[in-house]
């Protein structure tokens, strides 16, 4: 039998048993941009140890351990925080700490925490048309739209984000941003022609949450404009290196170079929690200021209730709000998390001063019951933290 290493390739990494290996290893997969972190790394703090066997929650019917939810929602790592220092750690098998795991869309919420640091130095203005920096947008759906729209997923787009459909508008944007190989007889067009050529919708702007993710592809384009600079670059400069992150990410490159914002972070689990770390300090981490702080306040307080409401990801969050690539699934504003498809995770709740992150290798993209059940593990784990 073979293992999923010898097996992964560029046609199957993202399916179920090469994913395993495909989700450590995308630099031997895809083309990366390395962001380097700075020379001396800042180890997380430890706590006295949480037995996550003494930690349960009942899920359809059945009353499980925090550790058997872990284990069946296909847990890669995970790490639980309180005031900063690391509770509980769990490794599968097949990674280590110093794995660099893909993040998926965890990576739109670290863009754009990294557009909030450029608007705070003038060089980003959110409220700004999408054209005064990246003009190629112009008629597409992006021509008469702003940056803000990008931010909050109200941009009105024609695009239908199905993970599973062989041949929709995902299947071809696979392909563009070199995540699948390019099919015989079909020229290659790069990430930013492709998502520079995309249609707008009926509706107008702002009225309705549509979660799109070249809307992040553009926001890293963008990024890049603003300030004449790469997006890994960028990214060392203003966060991996300020916060001493432990190890080097990568950012995967489509074959034109540019960089895959939405979705091609890969970040060790102990970086991810500092991530987490950042957002719960309101940008601050270890004292030093990273973010701004009315980054994280703007998320907490400003989403748009009603966009959310009319959008299509209510299943997921009743309750919720979207607000510059981030979840506040919950009314009261205690809590904020970044998600990625096949069960990636920032969550953070300030009332418990808690972060937990997870990432995972679940089959299917987009699980719903795996969202919930994980949802229900971070809502267990911090009523346990009272």
């Amino acid at each position: 039998m073979t293992t999923p290493a010898s097996s992964a390739t560029l046609a199957n990494w993202r399916q179920h048993p090469h994913s395993i290996w495909g989700f450590t290893h995308v630099e031997q997969l895809l083309t990366v941009a390395t962001v380097k972190t700075g020379a001396a790394a800042s180890p997380l703090a430890r706590a006295t140890a949480l037995d996550l066997r003494t930690v349960r929650l009942d899920w359809e019917g059945r009353s499980m351990t925090a550790d058997e939810v872990l284990a069946e929602t296909f847990t890669d790592g995970f790490l639980l925080l309180q005031d900063g220092a690391v509770l509980a750690e769990r490794y599968a098998p097949h990674q280590q700490p110093h794995d660099r795991h893909i993040i998926f869309s965890v990576s739109k919420s670290v863009t754009a925490a990294l557009a909030a640091i450029l608007a705070e130095q003038g060089l980003l203005d959110p409220d700004a048309p999408v054209t005064r920096y990246v003009p190629e947008a112009t008629g597409s759906a992006y021509g008469d739209c702003t940056v803000r729209h990008v931010l909050d997923m109200t941009v009105s787009i024609r695009f239908i984000e199905d993970y599973l459909d062989p041949y929709g508008d995902v299947a071809r944007y696979r392909v563009a941003m070199g995540w699948n190989p390019l099919p015989p007889g079909m020229e290659a067009e790069g990430l930013h022609r492709f998502i520079a050529r995309l249609p707008k919708a009926e509706h107008p702007h702002g009225e309705r949450f549509h979660y799109v993710s070249p809307n992040t592809d553009m926001l890293g384009w963008i990024i890049e404009r603003a300030a004449g600079e790469t997006f890994a670059s960028l990214l060392s400069r203003h966060i991996w290196q300020p916060m001493g992150m432990a190890q080097d990410a990568f950012m995967t490159l489509d074959g034109e170079g540019a960089a895959r914002t939405a979705g091609g972070l890969c970040v060790s689990l102990g970086d991810l929690a500092r991530i987490g770390e950042l957002m719960r300090g309101r940008g601050l981490f270890r004292g030093r200021r990273v973010l701004p702080e009315a980054f994280v306040t703007d998320i907490l307080e400003a989403g748009d209730r009603q966009a959310w409401i009319k959008g299509d990801l209510l299943h997921l969050f009743p309750e919720g709000r979207y607000r510059s690539q981030w979840y506040v699934p919950e009314a009261s504003s205690n809590v904020l998390c970044a998600i990625g498809i096949h069960g990636q995770w920032i969550y953070v709740d300030f009332a418990r001063r808690m972060v937990a992150v997870k990432q995972s290798s679940q089959p299917i993209p987009a699980d719903d019951a795996i969202d919930q059940q994980t949802l229900a593990l971070f809502r267990a784990l911090a009523q346990h933290l009272g």
